[in-house]
């Protein structure tokens, strides 16, 4: 089996981190998203993960909204929302999310918060199970519609139906 955990760098990501978020056009249509969440970052309302391999580049990437106008999701003080979670499909099944994940929620107990939330799509059973094994619960049903620029400023409308899931974090 690939060691890749023990060459694995996880950091917050930089300005010039965000091309690389694209993964090659395959997102080049979050490009204005991926700019408005690194500028909420800048203010502390957002946090841009990026897992990294030093031979290989970014191949992991994780958000956090710390504040955002609906307090279910996060309030800037007990709850954080987890979102825009994804690993290049050639490195999963190595235990990569699964540790971004873990880091990621150590970091948001230092920073005081209790609870992690996210929305996993209904139909993506797999991603449900993992979050599951890591102790979230399904908490509620979002209708998972929205919307955004992409990168030619044209709105893009998002339908896909969701599951809330929570997870009380722990502080030890």
């Amino acid at each position: 089996m690939i060691d890749y955990l023990a060459r694995l760098i996880i950091r917050q990501a930089t300005q010039s981190d965000l091309p690389a978020l694209e993964w090659n056009g395959e997102y080049t249509h979050f490009r204005l998203l991926y700019r408005d969440i690194f500028q909420s970052s800048q203010h502390g309302e957002a946090i841009l993960w990026v897992a990294e391999l030093p031979e290989t580049g970014i191949i992991g990437q994780l958000f956090v909204q710390l504040i955002s106008s609906r307090k279910e999701l996060a309030d800037g003080f007990q709850r954080a929302y987890i979102y825009g979670f994804r690993m290049k499909s050639e490195y999963r099944g190595y235990g990569l999310g699964t540790y971004m994940l873990k880091y990621v929620e150590i970091d948001l107990v230092n920073r005081g918060f209790q609870i992690a939330v996210l929305n996993v799509a209904r139909e993506n059973e797999d991603a449900r199970l993992l979050y599951e094994r890591q102790g979230y619960q399904v908490v509620a049903a979002e209708p998972g519609q929205w919307s955004y620029l992409d990168e030619n400023g044209n709105r893009r409308w998002v339908n896909e139906p969701a599951w809330r899931m929570e997870k009380i974090l722990d502080s030890n």
